[in-house]
């Protein structure tokens, strides 16, 4: 009976180890990702009318998961994507809770009406507080092209059994805030909230707006009303926000990673043997953009930059990071004190009609995906947050949010490979090391052959050459 060499054995699995994608290779992802398509209560909205409505418990993957991206877009009865210029996405959020079983919450009614022992929120992990910014995952305008893929073998974990209080359960609320801007006399207006153009001088509570508060989120609440040009009309319209969402079932080989926003606006100032991040961040979310002086476009080139300085409360290695900008946006980024760039995005700005490459309209920004362990973030550490907008006109209501995916730990193979899969120079090592390997392989078919034939040999009355 013939005999095999162990060692053909181990030189078979290292070739189809080194043949598998990386991924696969190392982490074991054999994962299967799961897709589900849902559709949000339905909308309706006529020339200049305004959604901003908070719905409860809406459809969302069961189970305990690692979400892996969530995509959406406004869509009209017929199942085809609305366009930016007649129905602006100002913005979309998705934030967890839990709720006492047996408890329904419906809309934002119930929920003021709620007794809060009922109620616990599931947000982000910050850094801003009460409830600001708390989202997992949103954008606006820039829906449709902007990447929310979290790459392997990372994932946000929720559904953890474990995470959820007792005698709750896990829910999502979905917030959309979409403006019709058919007909409208001032399109950019009505997209920016301008409290004039809405004819507003109350907040959605009936409290007087601030003298000096000229537009944003104040003037543009759930059924306030934009001007239009005088006769235009057009059918009110049945709209919905489709979101498609992707994860995979959670298990040991799935690395969870923190949410993070950081808001420019943010009132943040270090103070005094202060670690915690529950009692300083206040998070003010929209801001102005004064346009250049008349006399000419001064120093810096008519662009407004803001600046700020935080403290990192947390530690950690960045996976992801995305900015929110509006319209006149041109860019932020994230720096380290000494003015390392650790994350930039960039806003894409349409050139046409069709939906999701509307002229004059961010319909997208850029994402950073630094090398797993490039970009570590040490807890206490300073960055600093920066935000450019074109100060060519006045701007009201503006945004300046970063979002950010931190993991704790990194790939076990990238503790002892980093120093191979990091640097261009590892791509001449694993060029060498394919190279070395073919070589190996090629030596160890001619062996096997040699080997072959002195066998057969033996077999006709030779002796055989023991291996």
């Amino acid at each position: 009976m013939a005999s095999y060499n162990p060692g053909w054995l181990v030189l078979v699995g290292i070739l189809v180890t080194l043949s598998l994608p990386y991924s696969h290779a190392f982490w074991g992802n054999e994962n299967k990702i799961h897709t589900a398509v849902f559709l949000s209560p339905k909308f309706v909205l006529g020339p200049g009318s305004v959604e901003n409505r908070f719905y409860f418990n809406v459809d969302f993957p069961k189970g305990h998961i690692a979400l892996k991206s969530f995509d959406a877009e406004v869509i009209d009865e017929a199942g085809n994507p609305v366009p930016l210029h007649e129905t602006y996405l100002h913005h979309w959020v998705v934030v967890r809770y839990y709720v006492r079983k047996g408890v329904e919450i419906s809309k934002l009614d119930d929920l003021k009406k709620l007794n809060r022992s009922d109620y616990i929120s599931g947000g982000n992990s910050g850094i801003c507080q009460n409830g600001i910014l708390s989202q997992f995952f949103g954008l606006g305008s820039e829906t449709r092209k902007t990447s929310t893929h979290i790459p392997d073998p990372y994932g946000i974990e929720v559904g953890n059994p474990a995470e959820v209080p007792s005698g709750f359960e896990e829910q999502w609320m979905l917030n959309v805030h979409a403006i019709d801007t058919r007909g409208a006399e001032d399109k950019l207006g009505c997209t920016e909230c301008r409290c004039d153009l809405y004819n507003v001088t109350v907040d959605e509570y009936g409290r007087p707006l601030r003298p000096y508060y000229k537009g944003g989120l104040l003037c543009c609440y759930d059924r306030t009303q934009c001007k239009v040009k005088h006769g235009f009309e057009a059918v009110r319209r049945t709209l919905y926000l489709r979101y498609t969402v992707k994860w995979i079932d959670m298990d040991r080989s799935v690395l969870p990673v923190k949410i993070y926003i950081f808001d420019i606006t943010d009132s943040w100032k270090r103070t005094p043997n202060s670690t915690e991040i529950n009692a300083e961040h206040k998070c003010k979310i929209e801001y102005d953009i004064e346009s250049c002086d008349a006399t000419g476009l001064g120093n810096d080139g008519c662009i407004d930059t803001k600046r700020i300085n935080l403290d990192m409360p947390f530690g950690g290695y960045l996976i992801y990071g995305v900015a929110h900008q509006h319209s006149g946006g041109t860019g932020s980024a994230l720096y380290r004190e000494d003015g390392q760039l650790m994350c930039s995005s960039l806003p894409i700005y349409g050139e046409r009609e069709e939906p999701g490459n509307e002229a004059g309209y961010i319909v997208g920004m850029t994402t950073c995906y630094p090398k797993p362990g490039t970009v570590e973030i040490s807890e206490g550490e300073t960055l600093i947050l920066e935000f450019n907008y074109s100060r060519i006109r006045h701007h009201t209501g503006v945004m300046g949010l970063f979002y950010i995916l931190v993991a704790d730990d990194l790939p076990k193979p990238m503790h002892t490979l980093r120093t191979v899969v990091q640097t261009a120079d590892s791509i001449m090592v694993v060029t060498i090391l394919w190279a070395a390997v073919a070589m190996i392989g090629v030596v160890a078919v001619i062996a096997l052959a040699v080997h072959y034939q002195f066998k057969r040999e033996g077999e006709d009355g030779y002796e055989a050459v023991g291996m």
